[in-house]
């Protein structure tokens, strides 16, 4: 029996109401070598579902159940201080190399064809960067003509040599990580960075005009430099870019859980300033190009329990900052990826950051068994069902008061029509931590009536719980009955305390 709601909050669905179309891209992850991201994460020669080239086969299939079409690499702050041509060529050859990001030992044994090679076989779409910290053009134009080149040139030879005939047909470049970063190996002002930017850009353009460039944007909305350094960056790289990258990780702090769950109003913040940052360029520049955006890093990440780089021992393969995830870190995730589905129209790309074990939605244990964190299943099944074009919902009723937002919508919601099935997604947090919440959505399609086909559901009477090893499926979703479309043809469901919810709707025949 369904506890009776203590508010309701009301949106309406139009179809003629829309905020853009959902690009696949935005439902993109991230894999460095950090921590056992690579190593025992999704690479493990000699686990027993390890494939003919070492890559495991249970992490492979969580993939493809993740439901992300992209993923970048090879950082992060890594890329800051790699050598790409040390992970090419024959792997007992390759040197073992002192990592500085992270304080580790890399040994190279997974590189440009390796991981190139796992993401043709996944079917996933690459994103690469290039090292513009402690190097710059020639590095980096070499690796576009590496991996793009069918053959003919030094470097798209050797890549044959190397025993790939195809070229990887890379097509989105990160120009450099973080760069306004202090921590950042090979930190570099806006000007300086901007202008290395825009000629290593060129010079990759040069070599593939076919590719897709994003620049560095700030590493998050409290630096010192935001907003100042995009204008400066943009200044120089507007003409030659496509995108700009966006960061940004949340947490709970000081026990204020309410502000943590309202974490999609400072990213929708935080996108909106930096639209208005790139208009302003735009419009100083007189352009008639409209400079797109790539979140390119984003999850919950508990920061105040990382001691730092400089902390840490030396190791290969370390367990680094192996967050374990509740069911509240879930309803974030799914909130923020509500968000990013809202600006649509200006943000086609988006990468949840790491894919496995680094705060990953996918956890691994060497020689052992694979699992799903609770963040796994929001995003697989946005990913799966949140397709098509976004619709506008403004949601009217309950709010939660939160020290760091003031006064936010107790539920958050986002909307997509699928024009192929004619399918509508509604996607729902409960942000209150004590009261059940009615959603009520006015379904305004005229000549159609909508019935609901399934209501998924992430809850738990204890917020805090979790996903283990030894309990992988403590937190999975579970189907909602009681959810329908009135005779009025308004949907309405009930949402706990702390919950997620996807509810999809097919039009009757």
């Amino acid at each position: 029996m369904t506890e009776q709601p203590d508010g309701t909050a009301r949106i309406t669905i139009d179809p003629d109401f829309t905020l853009g179309t959902v690009d696949p891209r935005v439902y993109g992850t991230f894999v460095e070598h950090m921590g056992r991201c690579v190593y025992t994460g999704i690479y493990e020669p000699e686990h027993e579902t390890a494939d003919e080239h070492g890559f495991r086969g249970d992490v492979a299939g969580l993939v493809n159940e993740l439901g992300t079409g992209l993923v970048r690499y090879p950082g992060g702050n890594f890329v800051s201080g790699y050598r790409w041509e040390d992970g090419i060529g024959p792997a007992e050859e390759r040197p073992r190399r002192l990592d500085l990001a992270w304080r580790s030992l890399e040994s190279n044994q997974v590189g440009t064809d390796e991981f190139l090679g796992w993401t043709r076989r996944q079917g996933l779409e690459p994103m690469m960067a290039v090292n513009l910290g402690t190097r710059g053009i020639d590095a980096a134009r070499a690796l576009v003509e590496y991996c793009n080149i069918p053959g003919g040139t030094a470097w798209s030879d050797l890549r044959v040599k190397n025993g790939v005939r195809e070229p990887h047909g890379v097509k989105l470049w990160c120009l450099g990580n973080e760069m306004d970063g202090p921590w950042q190996t090979g930190h570099k002002t806006a000007t300086e960075y901007g202008r290395l930017a825009a000629t290593a850009g060129k010079a990759m353009h040069q070599v593939d005009p076919s590719i897709e460039l994003v620049a560095c944007g700030s590493s998050n909305a409290r630096m010192p430099t935001f907003g100042e350094w995009e204008r400066q960056v943009l200044h120089e790289t507007y003409d030659e870019v496509d995108y700009l990258s966006l960061h940004a990780y949340y947490e709970e702090t000081d026990g204020d859980r309410a502000s943590f769950l309202a974490s999609g109003a400072e990213m929708d913040a935080y996108i909106s300033d930096i639209i208005a940052t790139a208009d302003h360029v735009r419009a100083v520049r007189r352009s008639k190009k409209r400079m797109m955006l790539s979140f390119d890093e984003w999850n919950v990440w508990y920061q105040s329990r990382f001691p730092g780089e400089r902390a840490l021992p030396l190791e290969e393969q370390p367990r680094l900052i192996e967050d374990t995830y509740s069911v509240t870190d879930a309803a974030v995730v799914g909130s923020l990826l509500m968000t990013l589905l809202r600006h649509a129209d200006r943000v086609p790309v988006a990468c949840l950051a790491q894919l496995v074990n680094v705060i990953g939605p996918i956890r691994s244990e060497p020689g052992g068994p694979s699992w799903r964190q609770t963040t796994f299943h929001p995003f697989a099944l946005t990913a799966r069902y949140a397709r098509g074009t976004v619709l506008r919902t403004e949601v009217s009723g309950p709010v939660v008061e939160t020290p760091r937002y003031g006064a936010v919508s107790a539920i958050d919601t986002a909307a997509t029509l699928d024009e192929e099935t004619g399918e509508l997604t509604v996607l729902a947090v409960n942000r209150d931590q004590e009261q059940h919440l009615g959603l009520r959505a006015a379904l305004r399609a005229p000549g159609k009536q909508y019935r609901v086909i399934e209501h998924l559901m992430i809850a738990d009477h204890d917020p805090d719980a979790v996903n283990t090893q030894a309990e992988p499926e403590r937190v999975t979703p579970r189907p909602v009955r009681e959810t329908a479309v009135s005779a009025e043809g308004e949907l309405e469901a009930v949402l706990p305390p702390v919950s997620w919810s996807l509810i999809r709707l097919a039009p009757e025949a």
